[in-house]
């Protein structure tokens, strides 16, 4: 497996998968293979996929402010960097899109596309994130139900285990519907909880929002019309925060649509990326 060095001089860790795009995983600290291929995005064009801090192969550093979203943006440079890219082309799903906007704050200049997809919002942009109705529809499915009490409630230990099994509860929120399918790929990927916390070790700058305008690079911010955890209005809202910000709203998906709807995701993002 190939490695690039880190910020503080780790060995750090990247599937390079057959211009790169630089796909950026969740959860956070999720491993990435819960992506896949992507609905197929990577039979079309190179993914490079990131271990990050504390995840897969990608140790976890003794500073855990390094693992951090913000801080993490030091490590994409580099590996922007070893790969002898002039600028990059990066999509991150869900927490991945913490880090993804943090490099794009910190390094636009360097930035030749976003794809933002299922981002939380609340820590950008004011307002309710317009979830209510979605998670109103679904009300009365006892495998529903039970999750979204778990959610509230959060872990019952704070460690890998009690993460794990809080993560198998609460998976039914992240799917429009909670069938075979969704069960299966519900559980790929396993995360690291100590990654987890460090990767909201620091908090971004408080102007990060207004750091946003010299983004000048097309950004794309994909969202699922039935995502119970980031909502089409918030997601409406980031949007116009970038010079070049559009919007594509997948129906019928909730957090994770290129397993829902494959084809509508690739159709959004194909188009998206055909025009860079």
């Amino acid at each position: 497996m190939p490695t690039y060095t880190g910020s503080d001089g780790a060995n750090l860790h990247y599937d390079d998968r057959p211009d790169p795009i630089l796909v950026l995983a969740g959860g956070a600290a999720r491993h990435p293979d819960y992506l896949g291929d992507l609905a197929g995005l990577g039979s079309r064009r190179r993914l490079v996929v990131p271990h990050l801090r504390g995840v897969g192969r990608s140790p976890l550093p003794d500073d855990v402010e390094l693992a951090s979203f913000w801080r993490q943006a030091e490590d994409i440079e580099r590996l922007r960097v070893h790969l002898g890219l002039d600028r990059v082309l990066l999509l991150g799903h869900s927490a991945g899109t913490r880090l993804a906007i943090s490099y794009a704050a910190q390094f636009p200049a360097n930035v030749r596309g976003l794809v933002l997809v299922a981002p939380p919002t609340g820590y950008l942009v004011d307002g309710p994130p317009g979830t209510d109705a979605v998670i109103d529809a679904r009300r009365g499915d006892p495998e529903f139900d039970a999750a979204l009490a778990a959610w509230e409630a959060g872990p019952s230990t704070y460690d890998d285990a009690g993460y794990a099994a809080w993560q198998d509860v609460v998976a039914p929120l992240s799917y429009a519907v909670w069938g075979p399918r969704e069960r299966a790929h519900s559980a790929v990927g396993s995360s690291s909880f100590a990654a987890n916390r460090a990767f909201f070790s620091v908090d971004p700058p408080a102007d990060l929002a207004a750091r946003l305008s010299p983004v000048t690079a097309p950004v794309l911010v994909v969202a699922g019309a039935q995502d119970t955890s980031v909502g089409v209005a918030g997601a409406t809202a980031l949007a116009k925060l970038f010079t070049a910000g559009e919007i594509a709203v997948i129906d019928g998906s909730g957090h994770l649509p290129w397993v829902e709807q494959p084809e509508a995701f690739r159709a959004a993002v194909d188009a998206f990326l055909d025009r860079l």
